[in-house]
């Protein structure tokens, strides 16, 4: 098909212009004041932003294992519908990509349904057990963007550094959930007022922060690139920042509603669990602080659904996790963008440009000759976040009844158009 998305304000070298952009064959063929082409679908883009796709190197689409809480088809969906046109899915599947054979189980649901290019994780451990026997890493490397274990942390120090070694080995990094076990004492929210208050259990700061100090360390042993998965206190801030200052190939990630909420925002409802918990305002402002000077490189949003019965049972019962592909960019745009905390420059970074440069993804430029990979935004558009409309088969998120700004109206995916609004659709189609 050969679109030419007409009228625009296009996003090149950090800033928006007025631009037109032609897609021929999946790639653009041209950028700037572009005459109307023969055979050419128009796309009328006034008032629109193009912004190049976006990335999160955090999702779980539940597939292999667990179609009752997700699908590649569904999970893809959603992310299009974001804006997302690349998606890193977790290993914490059945069975866990832990060998070739098990991954390519995963690989052939991509093939077959994946809206948006999808780079999946290969465990570090067997069974994704956060203990015991590694993976083959050298058998895994080509198939997988990472290695992970996310959902638990590898639990012993030695362990971890013999994957970090072999990681090394493969050009692959190490992506961590950082968790020890022994610091959880059965909790399953922040460790602090509500909490207490509530009578809770608690998950402390330390829990996390101990084991980023521990895997710095161990990075700076063994030369791994090595990302920290959805840090969420202080501490581990902190500790992100030295090891960059001593010049460690060390990154890290964060979430939206680590930014955005605190245990205080909790309720007594399965829609604010997740894991790493909500934390405390100080943590919430050093997370921002993080965001703000480039500690922080990565926003992902740790989409996790589950069905409606595992997110019914409150705080205590319900399992971890929530959604956020589908109002991750309008959340961010509104309140940390137009709220003043960051310029819509680091936003795009934080969500396109650093995740594809961290991870060696390639792509993200709105430029002649490049893949046709970006999504087209209403910036303007305000709106009231209703489950109901998500794609995913996840409906579990702390923002219901929100209001963002911003909206994802079409979504082209290598090339292809992956989600496109119903007016953007009758506009198309009419040709």
């Amino acid at each position: 098909m050969l679109l030419l998305f007409s009228g625009g304000r296009v996003w090149r070298d950090g800033a928006f212009a007025e631009a037109d952009v032609l897609v021929e064959e999946g790639r653009i063929a041209a950028v700037g004041s572009v005459p109307v082409t023969p055979g050419a679908r128009v796309v009328d883009c006034r008032g629109l932003c193009m912004l190049p796709g976006l990335v999160d190197v955090h999702v779980h689409l539940r597939e292999p294992g667990f179609t009752a809480k997700e699908t590649v088809a569904t999970g893809t969906a959603a992310a299009a519908h974001g804006g997302y046109t690349v998606v890193c899915p977790m290993p914490n599947l059945s069975p866990a990509p832990d060998t070739p054979e098990h991954l390519a189980v995963e690989l052939e649901a991509i093939r077959r349904n994946a809206a948006v290019r999808t780079l999946p994780y290969a465990a570090i451990t067997r069974g994704q057990k956060g203990r015991g026997e590694l993976v083959d890493f050298e058998a895994l490397a080509p198939l997988a963007v990472a290695f992970s274990d996310d959902g638990r942390g590898v639990q012993e120090g030695a362990l971890m550094e013999e994957a970090m070694r072999r990681a090394a080995a493969v050009g692959k990094p190490i992506v961590a959930h950082c968790e020890a076990e022994e610091l959880l004492c059965g909790g399953y929210i922040h460790d602090g007022e509500y909490c207490r208050a509530h009578g809770h259990k608690g998950i402390s700061s330390e829990s996390e922060w101990r084991q980023v100090e521990r895997d710095i360390e161990l990075a700076a042993k063994t030369g791994c690139r090595y990302h920290v998965c959805h840090v969420s206190t202080a501490e581990s801030v902190a500790l992100v920042r030295r090891a960059k200052a001593r010049g460690l190939a060390v990154s890290c990630e964060t979430a939206p509603h680590y930014l955005l909420l605190t245990d205080g925002d909790l309720r007594e409802e399965g829609r604010f669990k997740m894991n790493p918990p909500l934390r405390s305002a100080a943590d919430r402002a050093a997370l921002r602080e993080g965001i703000a000077d480039g500690t922080i490189e990565v926003l992902a949003t740790d989409h996790a659904p589950h069905t409606a019965a595992e997110k019914s049972r409150g705080l205590a019962g319900s399992a971890m996790g929530i959604v956020g592909l589908e109002c991750a960019f309008g959340l961010m745009y509104k309140y940390m963008v137009l709220g003043g905390v960051i310029s819509m420059r680091r936003l795009v970074e934080l969500m396109s440009d650093n995740p594809r440069r961290l991870f060696g993804l390639g792509g993200g430029r709105i430029a002649e000759g490049a893949a046709a990979d970006f999504a087209l935004f209403d910036l303007d558009a305000e709106y009231a976040i209703d489950p109901a409309e998500f794609l995913s088969m996840g409906r579990a998120t702390p923002f219901e009844g929100w209001t963002a700004q911003g909206r994802a109206v079409l979504t082209v995916a290598g090339g292809r158009i992956a989600y496109a609004d119903e007016k953007m659709k009758k506009q198309i189609n009419q040709q």
